[in-house]
């Protein structure tokens, strides 16, 4: 029998509540942001995690710390990995994403956001995170999927997203509408290629900030 793997995306970051770029810049979950992620310890109850990875930033450790006082105990192994690190905004970081639309226009802002390789000044595309979570993926993960283990990989918007892309046989140009928010549990059922057969998307109810 085949694992499962399920991606979760941190709660809300103090960035996020303000509407900045975070990138690689390690700040916390906001209060909101602990009161979902305890909201999605509670929706994964029924699951039994094998293991459980991070990225290094704390905002995903705030968010598995969160999550089990709903979840319950859990006996996983909990590991971190850069490779699932959010990708690096560069110059972009702590700026206000709004005020970027505005100077630079929507169809750039939203290239910044969420193009394939759209260039970051010193910073990485997601072209490049993918480029290192995917093959982590398929050299670490996909063996314990297919030994029948259940993984949690609790990472960020981006090495999501780059992820699943991957998962999913996402073109470079459909990527662009692929969002991954900070409601959606993804759920996948692995085939013996390490891609996605099935996803059971799960939601937890929360009021979305208009600054996300």
């Amino acid at each position: 029998m085949i694992g499962k793997l399920i991606l979760v995306r941190h709660t809300e970051s103090t960035y996020n509540a303000k509407g900045l770029w975070a990138g690689i810049t390690d700040v916390e979950l906001s209060d909101k942001g602990r009161s979902d992620a305890r909201k999605i310890g509670a929706v994964l109850a029924d699951l039994k995690f094998d293991r459980i990875y991070l990225s290094p930033l704390k905002r995903t450790r705030q968010t598995l710390d969160e999550m089990l006082k709903t979840y319950g105990e859990t006996t996983a192994e909990v590991r971190e990995t850069a490779a699932i690190n959010e990708r690096d905004y560069g110059d972009y970081a702590g700026l206000d994403k709004w005020q970027m639309r505005q100077k630079v226009g929507e169809e750039t802002f939203q290239n910044i956001r969420r193009a394939w390789d759209y260039p970051v000044p010193n910073g990485e595309t997601l072209r490049d995170t993918y480029e290192r979570a995917v093959p982590w993926y398929r050299e670490i993960v996909v063996p314990k999927l297919l030994s029948g283990q259940t993984i949690l990989l609790v990472a960020h918007g981006n090495s999501n997203r780059a992820l699943r892309k991957y998962l999913e046989s996402i073109s470079d140009d459909d990527i662009k509408n692929v969002e991954m928010d900070l409601t959606t549990i993804h759920i996948y059922t692995i085939g013996e290629d390490g891609l996605a057969i099935s996803d059971e998307a799960r939601q937890i109810e929360t009021e979305i900030s208009h600054l996300y």
